[in-house]
């Protein structure tokens, strides 16, 4: 699957990325797009939960700091 995200190469001949490849390309712009979005939704919704349990803000914590990675792999 990692093949699937990257991004295709230009051809050498003459500069232009053929139809096929730029739909791929397109594609995983977007599907790429789409999952910053529903990180970004997580990590809104792990801000807005309050808890003075310690545990469950250790949990939260964890949590928001995953979500932050992976965001921070995909940007």
């Amino acid at each position: 699957m990692a093949s699937a995200l990257q991004e295709p190469e230009v051809a050498r001949d003459d500069g232009f990325i053929n139809e096929d490849a730029r739909r791929l390309a397109e594609h995983v712009r977007t599907d790429r797009a789409r999952e910053v979005q529903a990180l970004n939704l997580q990590r809104e919704n792990i801000l807005s939960q309050k808890t003075s349990h310690p545990a469950r803000r250790a949990a939260l914590k964890a949590a928001l700091a995953q979500v932050d990675g992976q965001i921070a792999h995909l940007g």
